[in-house]
């Protein structure tokens, strides 16, 4: 099964501030996907790139 992003779809990265997670949000924030958030646990309250809000669970990100 792929996964189904279009122009209207808000993206959720879980991990964000690791270095999976980043390389893949930053890669499909130049693509021009709408990343909307990140999850990291223990770092909510910051920015990821200076944009993007980080909650400390997805619950929180609701």
């Amino acid at each position: 099964m792929g996964i189904l992003v279009n122009e209207h779809s808000r993206i959720l990265v879980q991990g964000i501030t690791g270095q999976e997670g980043s390389f893949h949000a930053r890669a499909c924030r130049t693509y021009g996907t709408n990343v909307v958030a990140g999850v990291t646990p223990g770092k909510g309250g910051q920015l990821f790139d200076g944009e993007v809000p980080i909650f400390d669970s997805v619950e929180r990100a609701h």
